[in-house]
């Protein structure tokens, strides 16, 4: 989680209860939870707008297929994949004693 590690985390929990005081911090958890929850909630309740917006045909839309990266990458997939058929396809047999072809460019 944001390349915090355990040591961190404990610097973190110590400053806040030196900080906070042990009395306000449990108050200060609780909050932050019902923050986060309220978050998630909301999200869920966009993603689910928009499916519904959207129609069947996106019933099965994730949020993080909008992405652009993820649609970038997913295109270079594909493209990849179709060279690699492309090339596959290509491909020549030769038959016992046939010469390959000499490409004068190539050498």
């Amino acid at each position: 989680m944001f390349d915090v590690g355990l040591l961190e985390l404990a610097v973190i929990a110590l400053v806040a209860v030196i900080v906070l005081g042990p009395d306000r911090l449990p108050d200060l958890a609780r909050q932050a939870a019902q923050l986060l929850h309220r978050a998630r909630g909301l999200a869920h309740n966009a993603r689910d707008e928009l499916r519904n917006e959207l129609g069947p045909d996106y019933a099965d839309l994730q949020l993080r297929d909008l992405d652009p990266r993820t649609i970038v990458r997913k295109h270079i997939t594909e493209a990849m994949a179709e060279v690699d058929r492309e090339q596959a396809a290509a491909k020549v047999t030769l038959e016992p004693g046939q010469v390959p072809p000499y490409d004068v460019e190539a050498t």
